[in-house]
């Protein structure tokens, strides 16, 4: 994807840039099927207008979004629902049960990302969080179909990198929307010799046997492609699937070697991802992948720190 606001992608699907950061950082999609659509993830407050603009230029009315699908409710993923459902009167949020009272009342989210951030950097990255209407909000059961325009979108319940997650089955284009449950592949981590994906472990409800079996249950669907949030389309592959869990598990080693020393560890993780991605990058791609690697790498360790804790394991 270049750096435009949108770009179709095949099957009705477009991914939209969710300006969060710097370009390429997120994103999310319009499904568009049978004179119905749906947005599955929905960026932040920032991401409202690229959602906009793809929809006028398709000519499509706000009336005809049917669903607003976060995959869970961080706030890069689901910040913008209450902004987008206020704009499509029509639909309804999709959900997880466990983090629905979240988006009805996002003080608490709210709170825990200026924790993390900080007021100003909050602020750029996500803007205002708008709470949904509580009447229009849909609580997903694992395993529900939704149906948009007869194209049928399948809920699976995901846990592992948060509990209130779960992935959207696209029968049609054999994709799953993946959220953060088939990890982190920006541009920079796609090479001709082969692609490169990196767990997500942020905080604060990592869980590394149930990351591993979600990407069990994603992978026993047979994709053809994953529609990462970070970032875009993904060709699957058996090999990635393995290499993701490969690094959750490793993860799980790293960790006790470091209570209490998060930097130590995230320069641990991030030494440990470029070794990794050069056995598919040439060095300049490393080097290019170095400052997203070491940024997600900080967010991860803080992920690890929480299990850590929770877990009460010594090294």
């Amino acid at each position: 994807m270049s750096k435009r606001v949108y770009e179709d992608i095949g099957r009705g699907i477009s991914c939209i840039d969710a300006n969060y950061g710097d370009f390429g950082m997120a994103c999310f999609y319009l499904l568009e099927h049978g004179g119905e659509c749906a947005v599955i993830e929905t960026g932040t407050a920032n991401s409202v207008g690229n959602l906009q603009r793809c929809m006028a230029d398709k000519s499509l009315d706000s009336a005809q979004v049917k669903y607003v699908i976060p995959t869970h409710v961080h706030l890069d993923h689901a910040g913008g629902a209450g902004l987008m459902m206020q704009s499509f009167e029509q639909a309804s949020l999709v959900v997880h049960p466990k983090g629905a009272r979240h988006l009805i009342d996002p003080s608490r989210l709210v709170a825990s990302s200026i924790d993390v951030y900080g007021e100003e950097k909050f602020q750029y990255l996500y803007g205002t969080v708008v709470p949904v209407e509580s009447h229009r909000v849909i609580e997903a059961e694992d395993d529900m179909v939704l149906d948009l325009g007869g194209r049928r979108l399948r809920l699976r319940f995901t846990q592992g990198h948060a509990d209130h997650h779960f992935c959207v089955w696209d029968e049609d284009s054999k994709g799953w929307f993946s959220g953060d449950m088939f990890g982190l592949s920006y541009r920079e981590m796609r090479f001709e010799a082969g692609n490169f994906v990196m767990p997500s472990t942020t905080p604060n409800q990592f869980r590394p046997e149930a990351f591993i079996e979600s990407v069990a249950l994603l992978r026993s669907y047979s994709p053809e492609r994953m529609y990462l949030t970070h970032y875009g389309e993904l060709a699957y592959s058996d090999d990635l699937a393995e290499l993701l869990c490969q690094q959750v598990a490793a993860y799980q080693s790293f960790a006790p070697l470091y209570p209490g020393q998060n930097e130590a560890l995230a320069k641990h993780i991030a030494d440990y991802t470029l070794t990794h991605l050069a056995a598919v990058a040439p060095p300049d791609g490393v080097e290019a992948c170095r400052l997203v690697v070491e940024s997600d790498a900080a967010l991860n360790a803080q992920g690890l720190a929480i299990w850590l804790g929770r877990m009460n394991i010594s090294p």
